[in-house]
């Protein structure tokens, strides 16, 4: 089964899955190792890891698909990504999705946020008409080739026109085709259940840290029918808390001694990033190059 079919047998099934976020291809490829079925790749985390900046839509669309490219390249598990607010009209719409599908991009979501897209969770958003979001919608879905490639629209009406409005454009975005709609800010269970029963197919929950202290019950979350639940963010702050630690200690002890039992074993290490069959198949090439070598010499 390929990644995109397995991110469509998720989104239609009925247990929760746990999707954590990448934010590089070694945070990617640490997530698969510890058996996680999918996972997201987020603007907020792309540019955390890639600028070191808060998330105000300051990227373009090819940095996002070198980024994913990479993130993608190092797992076979399907990820999921922010297409932001498709970096531009209908046409540029088009370019993009065309773009991250050759990335390896299972699906992604694209906002009705105008340009430049922020963090959903950050002040200030302002969003296009409903008729400017139809529209790249629909280039989007037109411009897919794999019809397992998930499209998904998010709103952030909510925030700015009330939760009705939120709901209406839902409505809509699955008129219009959209594997799934999402309207942000939208997120205690009471409120899941709302979408699930007035804007159908199915739901994925986001537990970002950029929500702040917000406590869910994942329990909940599954008895109410969200079928995937992100941590778009976990994996950026965990590295970013655990880097932070370190160098206070290598600072502080001027010792490299105190460190050591926060830091992954060189083994481990070497584990994730595929040492051995990177070795192993430089020693295949070069006997079988040897070999043809050889055979031709006696020839």
């Amino acid at each position: 089964m390929t990644a995109r079919k397995k991110l469509r047998a998720i989104m239609a099934g009925k247990k929760l899955v746990l999707m954590p976020g990448a934010y590089d291809a070694l945070s990617a490829r640490v997530i698969e190792a510890e058996g996680f079925e999918a996972m997201v790749a987020g603007g907020y985390a792309a540019i955390g890891s890639m600028l070191a900046q808060a998330d105000m839509g300051q990227s373009n669309m090819r940095d996002y698909t070198d980024h994913y490219a990479r993130v993608c390249g190092a797992v076979e598990i399907p990820v999921y990504v922010d297409a932001d607010t498709g970096f531009g009209g209908v046409n540029n719409v088009r370019q993009m999705v065309r773009a991250f599908e050759a990335a390896g991009v299972s699906g992604l979501f694209i906002s009705d946020q105008v340009f430049p897209n922020r963090c959903g969770y950050l002040p200030g958003k302002q969003i296009v008409t409903t008729e400017q979001i139809l529209a790249k919608l629909k280039a989007a879905l037109d411009a897919r080739r794999d019809p397992d490639f998930l499209i998904a629209a998010r709103t952030d009406a909510a925030g700015v026109e009330g939760d009705d409005a939120a709901f209406e454009r839902c409505q809509l975005f699955m008129a219009a085709g959209a594997d799934m709609a999402k309207p942000m800010g939208i997120d205690t269970v009471d409120g899941i259940k709302r979408v699930l029963r007035e804007v159908g197919g199915p739901h994925m929950a986001t537990l970002s840290q950029a929500a702040g202290p917000k406590q869910r019950s994942l329990k909940d979350l599954e008895d109410a029918g969200v079928t995937a639940a992100t941590f778009p963010s976990v994996a950026l702050f965990a590295a970013a808390n655990s880097v932070r630690n370190v160098l206070r200690l290598l600072k502080r002890d001027r010792s490299l001694a105190p460190c050591q039992e926060h830091l992954l074993p060189l083994d481990d290490y070497y584990e994730i990033v595929g040492l051995k069959p990177m070795l192993g198949r430089e020693e295949a090439y070069d006997k079988a190059a040897a070999a043809l070598v050889t055979k031709r010499a006696a020839e």
